[in-house]
């Protein structure tokens, strides 16, 4: 039924667009415009404990958040780290008048200057290894490539845009993905509307095993106050996502096992409401954000387990008092946790619990985002434990991305408090220093530390750290910019981590990067 919807959806569209020789009279064909735009950066990292974001972790725990080198007993953990990285992006639009346009958008990484030869990671893959001495590697990636054109015979203005798109709805907070699908824009004045759909997985054609994803997101300006608010559905038949497992099954009488490849073996219905607001009022500007996640996760081949229910929430709040050159500013900001007796580190259907037996996996109670969401990289609230705006947000102690499954961000299981006050002293220099109380809501554990108590069972803290931050934003040229940006967390309890026999208490972790970068 769902997929009837969206194809008529389709022909609709396809008709109204084929109409408009009818239904307009002849004009002169626009002409065509070429624009080109990106930018090329170089950037140092030097730190003790913080290390880059960690692909395919889960909910909490070391386990699932922190990345196997920076843990106890990793080959960087408590130890000074130095390196280089760069990124390159070229977009091309070719644009023909107000109707239609197309847009092509490619990407390169070095992920360390001097990359190693096999690949990145040793993989056979040379994704992200544009830095190999030598040169000459297969790095240019494909980003985005899509068209938009207007709708002529709607009575409201209409802009479809058919793809492989970037999804961003409050980048920062929530979504912030590249995929492929179509989106639908009416401006119904005051009110901005969008419609999603986007294919995540297609798997085989003749199973229902795809991955769909169906959306809308509004907003209207209301004197001035933007008041916005966006619902997002995951129908996922295979779950995780792009992760090809062995089963083992059992046919009739003949009891021989039948092994197979299969695209997930559980399946996820997941569901996004969010509301926000961002506006003026007096001589303070402000921005709230509150969003909630309710789903399941089931087993496809697992007879009797039970499922897994997420039921999770994150608010947020941004005042801003600017005067003069300086400009003064607090921010709050409450992601719930995990409860260890109720799930393990990585969300998973039938498993034990992370307390340990008898609690099993029953729900996840940490607020998650949409698999693949890169939100947690642009959250940039921090130097240390969060990601680092200055730096593209490829840092941070706490920084979680999974591109397969649900996971927690930068921000679930962690709450702040933030204080900060920039000063623009001259038109190319800006300073900003900051300050972070923060905080551990996981319940009978810590969303990254996995102390014990004596008598074996996880340590349930409270209290992450305090940070402090200076970051410097100076602007060389108009094209040419430089972030210079330090941060230091005097660690808490909750990020403590268990040797086996004791707990041990990390180096406070810290943080130096620079970034350089030409935009054309």
């Amino acid at each position: 039924m769902k997929k009837f919807v969206v194809l008529s959806l389709i022909a609709l569209l396809v008709l109204a667009f084929g109409s408009m020789a009818f239904a307009q009279a002849k004009k002169e064909e626009p002409k065509l415009e070429i624009k080109m735009s990106g930018f090329i950066d170089a950037q140092t990292h030097w730190s003790t404990n913080v290390g880059p974001g960690n692909p395919a972790a889960g909910i909490f725990g070391p386990t699932a958040t922190i990345p196997a080198a920076y843990r106890f007993g990793g080959n960087a953990y408590d130890k000074d780290i130095a390196y280089w990285e760069s990124r390159a992006r070229l977009k091309m639009d070719f644009i023909m008048g107000k109707e239609a346009s197309g847009t092509i958008f490619f990407e390169a990484d070095s992920t360390y200057w001097g990359d190693r030869a096999g690949g990145n990671a040793g993989t056979i893959s040379e994704r992200n290894t544009y830095g190999y001495w030598g040169g000459d590697r297969a790095a240019l990636e494909i980003k985005n490539i899509f068209f938009d054109f207007a709708m002529p015979v709607i009575p409201i203005p209409t802009t479809v845009r058919v793809g492989l798109q970037t999804f961003a709805i409050r980048a920062s907070q929530f979504l912030l993905t590249d995929g492929i699908g179509i989106t639908a824009g009416f401006k119904v004045d005051p009110a901005n509307i969008s419609l999603i759909y986007a294919k995540a997985i297609e798997g085989d054609p003749k199973a229902s095993d795809d991955v769909d994803v169906y959306g809308i997101h509004a907003n209207a300006k209301v004197g001035a106050i933007t008041v916005g608010g966006y619902g997002l559905y995951y129908n996922m038949n295979s779950y995780p996502l792009n992760v090809s497992q062995a089963i083992t099954s059992v046919s009739g009488a003949l009891i021989f096992p039948l092994t197979r490849l299969i695209a997930g073996t559980q399946r996820a219905e997941m569901w996004w409401l969010g509301l926000y607001a961002d506006g003026k009022v007096g001589p303070v500007n402000f921005n709230y954000d509150f969003i909630y996640d309710r789903g399941k996760v089931e087993s496809r081949f697992t007879p009797g387990a039970r499922d897994l229910k997420f039921r999770g929430w994150y608010t947020r709040a941004k005042v801003d008092f600017p005067w003069e050159k300086f400009n003064f500013g607090v921010v709050g900001m409450y992601a719930t946790g995990a409860d260890a007796k109720k799930t393990d580190a990585m969300g998973t259907v039938g498993a034990t619990a992370a307390y340990g037996a008898p609690y099993t996996a029953t729900k996840v109670g940490s607020f998650v985002l949409p698999p693949a969401s890169e939100s947690g990289a642009a959250f940039g609230e921090s130097v240390v434990l969060y990601s680092n705006w200055t730096d593209r947000g490829t840092s941070g102690y706490g920084l979680n991305i999974n591109y397969n499954a649900m996971h927690r961000g930068g921000a679930g299981g962690t709450w702040f408090g933030k204080l900060y006050a920039s000063y623009k002293a001259t038109p190319w220099y800006k300073v900003t220093l900051q300050g972070l109380y923060i905080g551990d809501t996981t319940k009978n554990g810590n969303t990254f530390g996995n102390a014990r108590k004596p008598t074996g069972v996880l340590r349930d803290d409270k209290t992450i750290g305090f940070e402090a931050d200076l970051i410097n934003e100076i602007q060389i040229w108009k094209s040419v910019s430089l972030n210079i940006a330090g941060g230091y967390l005097w660690a808490g309890d909750a990020l403590d981590m268990w040797t086996g026999t004791v707990n041990d208490s990390p180096k406070n972790p810290w943080h130096i990067s620079t970034s350089l970068k030409y935009t054309f």
